[in-house]
């Protein structure tokens, strides 16, 4: 699958940050077909290395393509949404960056979960056993089984799914809400994941792929474990900033639902952190998923969301319209961060902040939002709508742009220029 030519319409619309539902379909369609071509190159990338690859590896490998192809064949969405979920995208950079040997072979194991996982949902009748490598099978985007013995025998009929893992035993029943479906189940061992209210996204505290084996940031934050984890405060601060982000900007709000699937929750680690800012990430190979330690607050939250779904929205455009070099070396100093920045964090950065600065004006001079979040947004807008101007012009002075690079830093100034059009009243 070839996702469609963007048309310079929706470039122009997409350089101006605001909620469009036809932007978010093309980048939607965009993130699909990358998806599909990364997959069939580990598959030719098995085929070459025919002679080399661990028969059984591929054996079971070649088993378990079968199964989702045979799960397409009952149910392309369902499958599709499957092979959409963030950390689909992460398993797959792994196994394609990873050499030959038993770290390739941990990674296509995993693939038998992400094929049953495509088959039980789209309601084929299976039997079969998996590998459950650190002794956990992770089905994803629904939950996981702790299984001692490292293997795990899945049997499903029509909704309902029985897994059985070295004494341990899981069963869900699938209900369909939507697209998607979400797990009732139960069992020792089964953990199913904690659906956030209001839409279809998860707080994943379970799946292998969630966080980079070294951590996120230069504190290399973990994922934070299920244990660590409660979830009423995330549902809590997930209700109240949408609340926020509704009130102040309902296009916004429909734009973060429709692309953020995920939220994971990072492990602070260190002492340094005093919590007043969250740290948060989008990572690359798996947009759709907002990696982030707890928000002090709803107001937190809700700016979290909208940086990341922008670093989303940015990384899923420049796959299909490359903005800039891959090999500039040029570093850049930012207002934002301490730390010089290639142009590639320059881009990133100006255009989550360039949106967040829209959202800031929005909250400070619109009557719906609340008193305080209208004067944080009020001073957060002051603060950092000097710094996008000056992030912008050393975009536009940089050569590591490309032409549509250039074109699109054009867009993002003139939204920026309308931004101070009219000052916002705060108070």
């Amino acid at each position: 699958m070839t996702a469609a030519p963007l048309s310079a319409a929706l470039f122009a619309r997409l350089a101006r940050t605001r909620p469009d539902a036809a932007c978010t379909t093309a980048l939607r369609a965009g993130l699909h077909a990358r998806r599909l071509l990364l997959l069939k190159s580990l598959l030719a990338r098995l085929d070459r290395q025919r002679a080399t690859a661990a028969p059984a590896a591929r054996e079971r490998f070649g088993r378990h393509w079968q199964l989702l192809e045979h799960a397409e064949r009952r149910d392309p969405a369902l499958v599709r949404d499957v092979l959409d979920y963030p950390m689909t995208g992460a398993w797959l950079a792994g196994a394609l960056a990873s050499p030959e040997g038993p770290a390739l072979d941990r990674h296509l194991a995993h693939f038998g979960s992400i094929a049953a996982t495509a088959a039980v949902r789209a309601g084929c009748d299976l039997r079969l056993v998996l590998d459950a490598p650190a002794g956990l099978l992770s089905l994803p985007g629904l939950g996981a089984l702790r299984c001692p013995a490292h293997r795990a025998e899945l049997h499903a009929r029509g909704r309902s799914v029985r897994i059985t893992g070295g004494g341990r035993t899981g069963a869900l029943l699938l209900r369909r809400t939507g697209s998607r479906h979400r797990p009732a189940g139960v069992g020792p061992g089964w953990s199913r994941l904690r659906v956030l209210p209001g839409g279809a996204a998860v707080l994943d505290d379970l799946d292998p792929y969630r966080v980079p084996p070294g951590g996120i940031g230069a504190d290399a934050m973990p994922a934070a474990e299920r244990t660590a984890v409660a979830g009423e405060p995330w549902v809590r601060l997930w209700r109240q900033a949408f609340a926020l982000i509704g009130a102040t900007d309902p296009g916004r709000a429909a734009e973060i639902r429709a692309l953020q699937r995920v939220v994971v929750p990072l492990a602070v680690t260190t002492a340094a952190y005093d919590g007043s800012r969250p740290m948060s990430a989008t990572l690359r190979a798996a947009p759709g998923s907002v990696l982030t330690s707890l928000p002090a607050g709803p107001h937190e939250l809700a700016e979290v969301l909208v940086h990341e779904t922008h670093h989303t929205k940015l990384a899923a455009l420049h796959e299909r319209v490359p903005l800039y070099r891959p090999d500039g070396e040029g570093l850049h100093r930012v207002g934002w961060r301490p730390d010089p920045r290639p142009v590639a964090g320059v881009f990133q950065g100006a255009y989550a902040h360039l949106a967040l600065t829209d959202l800031w004006r929005r909250a400070a001079t619109g009557g719906g939002a609340p008193v305080a979040w209208r004067r944080r947004a009020g001073e957060q807008f002051d603060q950092h709508r000097e710094q996008v101007a000056e992030a912008l012009s050393v975009l536009q002075e940089s050569d590591e742009l490309t032409i549509e690079g250039r074109q699109f830093t054009g867009g993002m100034r003139e939204h920026h220029a309308s931004l101070g059009a009219t000052q916002p009243a705060f108070g």
